[in-house]
């Protein structure tokens, strides 16, 4: 008897529709699974065999000739997901199962010894795809239900184990739908950070509410204890609230890491923080089976760099091209991925090697450059904001006054992100960051005051044509911030601010 069971896989961060056919015959008995299958899914065999007869069905799969086939063939399969399907079929196929029963439902899960299911990846991208196929329900295991419940138009059944599965299926139980949880507005959210939590530093507080308005990426340079892993990881809590297709996408990713963690879409933007011992492929994306690196799970956030210089510059300079296209792809000989990558960087350093320029520092000049060297020149331009972080003086640490909170600080950058919404609303862009060549000749034209000032910088500092236009594009969100029209001297001046380290090297 032959049987097919709806199933699903991921490629990148999107699915697609995978039958699982079932064939029980006689014959010399056999257990063949076909389909381009990895070692994971080869291996289903033996835990669907053994979490049959421990779920209380003990038939014959020793006895008959049995093919499983994977369709569409020509495609790689990996993973566990398939173990569900194959159990079902199975069922199906001994006739312990009407096989109408299966009609408009797609099924996913891993099987355990004892016939319990154990959560996949990617059950929310799986579920939008059984939405676009236009099935009734998916059914899942239950820790992966409250993601694929996000789908709208979807019935979603989470179940614990086969036998569960099996009564619910021959109607002797019933197993309530899933339904979405809200997502969650941004106020409503208890952030365990807040930027009035930081004493001083006021003029890098500003930096990165530009950064923040605009995103710009952001580097601070100072010395060990000044505060800039503070507040670098109190910068998500001045971004916008994500937008439901932005929470989507970025719960897509996590979900096909398996990083969910039994929760619906994620509500907060990412804030990532890898070690600068990491890899290219643990960076970007890579492997054997592509997977998302840091900076896909920092989409739609924040990615933290700390201690920049340390990171082998061959990481960081495959950084260049996601910075620019928001997108990474990555080519394997047996398939080529996309993903997406739109975060915002930010990035610190120590000034010298000892990280105590200024003070008690014994390096020479030769052991700054070669230091300050191991970012290269194309990254740096790439990063719109330099800021100098020095050491928290004695009186700001005693001030008991809080700062500004960041609840505070976010309505100014949602008021500027409105302002560029509007101005972009008949283009892709969305923030002033993202303008190039033509957007920054229709929406930064500067008076001549303002135009003799960014001369005078530029010829000065010897900047490139990229960090000119940064500056622009930097003065642009000031000027919203400030919700001025046009760009004024002050814009420009404060942005031209931004880029110590131009101003360092011609000095």
């Amino acid at each position: 008897m032959n049987v097919c069971i709806l199933s699903g896989a991921v490629m990148g961060i999107d699915a697609y529709r995978l039958e699982v056919e079932v064939d029980v015959s006689n014959g010399h008995p056999t257990f063949d699974l076909v389909g381009l299958a990895d070692g994971a899914v080869r291996e289903s065999r033996v835990r669907v065999r053994s979490a049959l007869k421990n779920a209380g069905f003990p038939y014959p799969l020793h006895t008959r000739r049995i093919t499983v086939n994977l369709a569409p063939a020509d495609i790689r399969k990996e993973g566990a997901a398939f173990d569900l399907p194959i159990a079902l079929g199975l069922l199906a196929a001994f006739g312990i199962i009407p096989a109408h029963v299966f009609q408009d439902i797609l099924f996913v899960g891993e099987l355990a010894l004892n016939g319990d299911l154990r959560p996949v990846r990617g059950a929310l991208p799986i579920a939008v795809m059984a939405r676009q196929e236009g099935l009734r329900a998916i059914v899942v295991p239950r820790e992966n239900a409250p993601e694929a419940a996000a789908v709208e138009g979807l019935e979603v059944f989470g179940c614990s184990s086969l036998g569960e599965l099996v009564d619910f299926l021959m109607g002797e139980i019933e197993l309530e739908s899933w339904e979405a949880a809200p997502l969650q507005g941004h106020e409503s959210q208890r952030w365990h950070v807040d930027l009035q939590d930081v004493k001083g530093q006021e003029h890098v507080k500003r930096a990165l509410e530009i950064a923040a308005a605009g995103l710009h990426n952001l580097l601070m340079i100072g010395p060990p204890g000044c505060g800039k892993t503070m507040l670098a990881r109190r910068l998500s809590t001045l971004l916008p609230p994500l937008s439901f297709e932005e929470s989507l996408e970025t719960t897509k990713i996590y979900s096909v890491c398996g990083l969910l963690q039994e929760q619906g879409l994620m509500a907060q933007r990412p804030f990532r923080s890898p070690h600068h011992t990491i890899s290219e492929a643990g960076l970007v994306g890579g492997g054997t089976v592509p997977r998302p690196g840091e900076i896909s799970l920092a989409h739609r956030g924040v990615l933290f760099l700390d201690e920049l210089p340390e990171f082998r510059r061959n990481v960081l300079d495959v950084l260049r091209q996601p910075i620019e296209e928001r997108a990474v792809t990555i080519a394997r000989v047996a398939s080529t991925l996309r993903y997406p990558c739109d975060f915002l960087l930010v990035a610190a350093m120590n000034p010298c090697p000892c990280g105590h320029a200024g003070g008690n520092c014994r390096c020479g000049q030769v052991d700054v450059n070669r230091y300050q060297g191991r970012i290269s020149g194309p990254l740096m331009d790439r990063i719109d904001l330099h800021v100098e972080v020095p050491a928290v003086p004695f009186q700001d640490l005693r001030e008991e006054r809080l700062g500004e909170s960041s609840s505070a600080v976010r309505e100014r950058v949602i008021q500027a992100r409105t302002l560029q919404s509007a101005r972009f609303a008949n283009s892709p862009l969305q923030v002033n960051s993202q303008m190039q060549s033509k957007e920054l000749r229709n929406h930064c034209r500067l008076n001549n005051d303002a135009m003799r000032l960014l001369e005078r910088a530029t010829q000065q500092f010897g900047m490139s044509a990229r960090a000119f236009d940064r500056i622009l594009k930097v003065a642009r969100t000031i000027a919203d911030l400030d919700a001025q029209t046009d760009i004024q001297s002050q814009h420009i001046a404060e942005a031209i601010q931004y880029r110590t380290l131009d101003r360092r090297l011609s000095a």
